[in-house]
């Protein structure tokens, strides 16, 4: 998966993105990310997504226009217009090769939605049926999988800390940006296991727990799908690529910061990874990467650890250091042009001095501090 082209899908006007390792995707709201995101998990799991549907007794005939409203959401059929140009690594997308056959090609791209808050809604994972036809299948494909993961793939009710899915530093990083030595365990309530969050003397239901924590549970379920030993409910082996849709939602930067030094571990472990966010915490690591990947091996190297606060012999140093030999990061701006279509933009330099505002300005992420610095030193002075 190297180039992912889109002319007039939607409101997607121009979308042209050459992915690195990590790839970071910025841009307002309703800008596009999702719209895209989505379209190139349909191209590259196409097969897999229909068997799935056919597993769960959906009738859609083939027909495009019903496999898009059950894929996209309800009503979403007509994104796909008959002019649309659909183009993933150099082949051509038409719409109507949409509704082939189921295949027995494995799932390669694990998608980490967004909305993922509503897979674990009442503190346990849903499974596909209980969603209806408005919500995306990426939601619902989620969903699934943890639901499988829970079930069969954690031997015991115990959710975090959890040894053999996560290196020991990054483990031990969620816990103080966090859980703050808090104990996630699944408990029995009215005749299901839902999750608990166990402090000192105190036994929380979910819905009780802090905004981030919430939020936290079903993107750090998908970081041990993705990690850790074997597991014969969510086979890691077949996935090649991971989408992790706003990672930051609901944590303060430190846990942001935990969080990317997960995502790093994703790209280490040989994952091609594509990231939306509105957090300046990520764009602040690939300003720096990109700066500090063509110096001096031990300064980078230093250097790095320094900006994650890692010392001593943590085995996320090493993780840390090697980062710079093979791997690339990537930034795209989606914006809305003069006709109200989404065009994207590679400002990967994050140059601050470019005159392009959606370069020097980070996609509008680091505008409005700019801005702030800029009117407080007038003032100042005056």
């Amino acid at each position: 998966m190297e180039h992912f082209k889109v002319v007039r899908f939607g409101p997607l006007g121009n979308i042209d993105i050459q992915f690195g390792d990590l790839t970071i995707l910025v841009g307002a709201q309703a800008s596009g990310k999702s719209m895209s995101l989505e379209l190139l998990k349909l191209l590259v799991d196409r097969d897999h997504i229909i068997k799935t549907l056919d597993r769960y007794n959906y009738i859609f005939g083939h027909s495009p226009k019903k496999i898009l409203d059950m894929y996209f959401g309800d009503g979403m059929a007509e994104v796909w217009h008959n002019d649309s140009l659909v183009t993933l690594d150099g082949k051509d997308y038409p719409k109507s090769e949409i509704p082939a056959k189921a295949g027995d090609k494995d799932e390669t791209l694990f998608y980490i939605p967004a909305q993922r808050i509503l897979s674990i809604a009442d503190g346990r994972p849903k499974n596909f049926m209980e969603f209806d036809n408005t919500s995306p299948y990426v939601l619902r494909s989620f969903s699934e999988t943890l639901r499988l993961f829970m079930q069969n793939g954690i031997p015991s009710d115990t959710l975090f800390p959890l040894k053999n899915r996560l290196k020991e530093g990054l483990r031990e990083s969620f816990n103080k940006s966090i859980f703050h030595d808090g104990q996630v365990v699944m408990e029995e309530s009215a005749g299901q296991k839902k999750m608990r969050l166990k402090v000192g003397e105190m036994n929380l239901p979910f819905m009780t727990w802090s905004a981030g924590q919430k939020e936290f549970m079903p993107l750090l379920l998908g970081f041990y799908c993705l990690s850790g030993p074997p597991s014969k409910v969510v086979k890691r082996e077949k996935y090649r690529y991971a989408v992790i849709e706003e990672p930051e939602m609901g944590l303060h930067p430190n846990a942001i910061i935990s969080v990317l030094l997960q995502i790093v571990e994703l790209i280490q472990n040989g994952y091609k990874v594509i990231v939306s966010t509105h957090s300046p915490v990520l764009l602040e690591f690939a300003w720096a990467f990109n700066l500090l990947k063509n110096g001096n091996a031990p300064r980078r190297n230093k250097a790095l650890c320094e900006i994650f606060g890692v010392e001593g012999r943590s085995p996320v140093k090493s993780m840390l250091t090697n980062v710079f030999e093979t791997k690339s990061i990537r930034t795209y701006f989606f914006k809305r042009n003069a006709e109200g279509m989404v065009e994207s933009k590679d400002i990967s330099t994050l140059d601050a001095s470019d005159e392009d505002l959606s370069i020097s300005e980070w996609g509008g992420i680091s505008g409005f501090s700019s801005r702030v610095t800029d009117v407080v030193s007038r003032y100042l002075i005056g």
